[in-house]
């Protein structure tokens, strides 16, 4: 290859930051960027869709999402990088984490979680998004808006009230101390915590065990509990006023200081104003 050849190659594609696969009915997402600790940048959760519709489209029976082998961090929340800032809505209906909520949620196949490792911030929104969770006793489960002094979306919420009781969802909230895996479990939010050891095999069997079963049926009940989980309804002046808060929320002093101090990986000291 001459100097000028050398000069004019395209670059190198960037490395795909989720591998998906599809065997016997079972798609695979496996989250693999683990120099970021998987955050939930746009990117990665673009190839976290595009692999949803895949399965669709090849009607997928039941779709497991993971993180790569041995990677201590299964998600390390939302890329706080892309968090919008300057007197916008850091968690707008567009945001690339609310759309793949959305696609988990709607997709008709069941989606096992299965969780090795530490979950943080919006990846917790993610795996209660699925439709199971099968841990090790290497997961814990943290929701962190209260350390950057973000305010976390009606939607998402909502999506706690449906899964967790309010006083459990309170002290994660205002907390922001990580929940491990027995706790976890005892509260309800894994359905099967088993050893690292057999963690694979079990989620591997529970996922066969679901795809031999009749999936026109499943995909029913699953929209239908959704149906009924998303009934909360909001008188129009009641959820305006929530957004107002909010709007105080992410145009405050305090909103820029918990940004500033987790990019400047220092303690953030918070005015409440």
């Amino acid at each position: 290859m001459t100097d000028n050849e050398v000069a004019t190659a395209a670059p190198a594609a960037p490395a795909p930051l989720v591998h998906a696969d599809f065997v016997d009915g079972v798609g695979t997402i496996v989250l693999d960027n683990a120099a970021k600790r998987n955050a939930l940048s746009a990117a990665l959760l673009d190839e976290v869709i595009a692999a949803l519709k895949d399965f669709e489209a090849r009607s997928a029976r039941v779709v497991v999402l993971r993180a790569a082998p041995g990677l201590h961090v299964w998600s390390a929340g939302h890329d706080i990088k892309e968090l919008a800032r300057g007197h916008a809505d850091p968690l707008g209906y567009a945001d690339p984490l609310e759309r793949a909520l959305r696609a988990l949620r709607e997709l008709p196949a069941p989606v096992i979680a299965m969780v090795q490792g530490s979950v943080w911030g919006g990846a917790f929104d993610l795996v209660l998004s699925c439709d199971m969770i099968v841990a090790d006793e290497t997961a814990t489960f943290a929701i962190t808006p209260a350390n950057l002094g973000l305010p976390y979306n009606t939607t998402g919420l909502l999506h706690f009230v449906g899964r967790l009781p309010v006083n459990l969802i309170k002290e994660m909230f205002f907390t922001a101390a990580p929940l491990a895996a027995e706790e976890a479990h005892r509260w309800g939010i894994i359905n099967h915590l088993v050893p690292s050891a057999e963690i694979e095999d079990h989620t591997r069997a529970l996922a066969a065990l679901i795809a031999c079963k009749a999936p026109l049926a499943i995909g029913v009940v699953k929209e239908q509990l959704r149906v009924f989980a998303d009934l909360q309804p909001i008188a129009a002046q009641v959820f305006e006023r929530i957004q107002e808060m909010r709007r105080r929320v992410y145009d405050s002093a305090d909103y820029k200081e918990g940004i500033d101090a987790f990019l400047e990986k220092r303690k953030p000291v918070f005015q409440g104003r």
